[in-house]
């Protein structure tokens, strides 16, 4: 129903008649120059030809099959500059509401019938020699082409026999191989100075020269600044592909730190197992083939997505024995490398000795629990207190805690009085 194409380079209206149901169409600011192929449009009731270049104002006779066209714009077209243009159209187009946003009064459409014929001969008149000017226009934007396409032409030429001057100076000089490399890098940056300058005076001579507003204008400055753009775009992905590769490893053969992924990682020490661990904090849902390990005795070289990640390891390792493996959880990458020394021997009788003492201590404990359930109740062994002798003791003596007291003591004087008789010999 609604059909918006405004803001194009549309020079003709064509393949919208099979739209039976279309209802409002927008084709403003296109080089549209003439109205035509909407019959077909059965339920068209607005149509926005807005800044366009519809200089034959005859053809919109062709809507008079739009019955239900209530609403047509034509502000911007060069048909709005002819005299008699606002009532030819209300006069040729009887279902109009509207023209240009201004509604269409009665009295207006009855005059505009009175001077009909009048006004069409006018309009005829008109269109003929706007369209010897559009001829004009036409040869003068082929010639302006011409011009442009011989100048780049000359451009080129000149540019490559400079490119061939230079490389037979190069060849017949054999000291230009150094200068070249010598000043490469500045002459890299005073072509690239004069170029800048060279397009910002090409710039500014194309957008100050003064230039008919016509089809072919809008459409040689689309194409202006399609070719700056895309002379943009290929002079970064040259500046890409010239890029300097980072160095990993000095001319004196120093290997270098690098971490260009920006990538956390960890670099443990396993003395146990005798090995040196890399935890490096790689892309959990990073495919496993953008990865690349190289251990070497010295350090691992990562390449992730192809941005390197160098290390120094601390010692040297064996990389034939060294492991990759991935996490499952994290997706970390984590490389074991094997140190190249063998255990110290001293550290394995550390761990010998530690191991008889655990042996030891697993043996002794071993007895205890053995002895524990060996243990039983020995008459012979044990000697009890007479549970009978005391009960007749606590009947005998009876009566309150303080006789109790006394009988006792004088109980235990009597047998140490016993013990000293009886036991130790006498004094000489």
């Amino acid at each position: 129903k609604i059909l918006y194409l405004q803001n194009n380079l549309i020079p003709k209206i064509e393949n919208v008649g099979k739209l039976k149901k279309l209802e409002y169409l927008n084709v403003a600011l296109n080089n549209i120059e003439r109205i035509e192929n909407l019959q077909g449009c059965e339920e068209l009731k607005k149509l926005d030809l807005t800044a366009n270049f519809i200089g034959e104002l005859s053809s919109i006779e062709t809507l008079k099959n739009n019955i239900h066209l209530k609403e047509l714009f034509l502000v911007g077209n060069p048909c709005t500059e002819f005299e008699g243009y606002r009532q030819f159209v209300v006069a040729t187009l009887h279902q109009l509401k509207c023209l240009d946003s201004k509604e269409i009064e009665r009295s207006e459409r009855i005059q505009a019938l009175q001077n009909y014929p009048e006004v069409k001969q006018k309009i005829r008149e008109q269109e003929q020699a706007y369209l010897l000017k559009r001829a004009r226009e036409k040869e003068e934007a082929q010639r302006r082409m011409q011009e442009r396409k011989d100048k780049k032409q000359k451009q080129l030429e000149s540019k490559l026999g400079f490119d061939r001057n230079t490389a037979e100076n190069c060849y017949l000089s054999p000291d230009s191989l150094q200068n070249k490399e010598n000043h490469e890098a500045e002459g890299g940056r005073e072509q690239e100075t004069w170029r800048t300058a060279e397009d910002d005076e090409e710039d500014r001579r194309f957008w100050e020269e003064p230039t008919p507003y016509t089809p072919e204008s809008r459409l040689e400055t689309h194409r202006y600044i399609e070719e700056k753009r895309r002379a943009k775009d290929s002079t970064r992905e040259s500046k890409k592909k010239e890029k300097p590769l980072r160095t990993l490893v000095t001319a004196e053969g120093k290997v270098l730190n690098v971490n260009v992924p920006k990538l956390h990682f960890s670099l443990n020490d396993d003395e146990q197992n005798n090995q040196i661990i890399l935890d490096l904090a790689v892309y959990r849902h990073l495919d496993t083939s953008l990865l690349d390990v190289d251990v070497q005795p010295t350090y691992i070289r990562v390449l992730v997505k192809g941005k390197p990640f160098q290390l120094v390891l601390p010692e040297e390792v064996k990389p034939d024995g060294s492991s990759a493996k991935r996490s499952q959880t994290t997706g970390h990458l984590v490389v074991s490398m094997p140190k190249a020394k063998e255990i110290i021997l001293a550290k394995q009788k550390v761990l010998t000795s530690m191991k008889d003492s655990d042996c030891n201590t697993v043996q002794q404990n071993a007895k205890r629990s053995v002895k524990v359930e060996k243990l039983e109740v020995d008459p012979s062994k044990y000697s009890f207190p007479d549970v009978t002798k005391i009960i007749q003791e606590k009947e005998r003596i009876g009566q309150g805690p303080i006789r109790l007291q006394a009988e006792k003591i004088t109980e235990t004087q009597e047998s140490y009085v016993d013990f000293e008789n009886n036991d130790v010999p006498p004094l000489i």
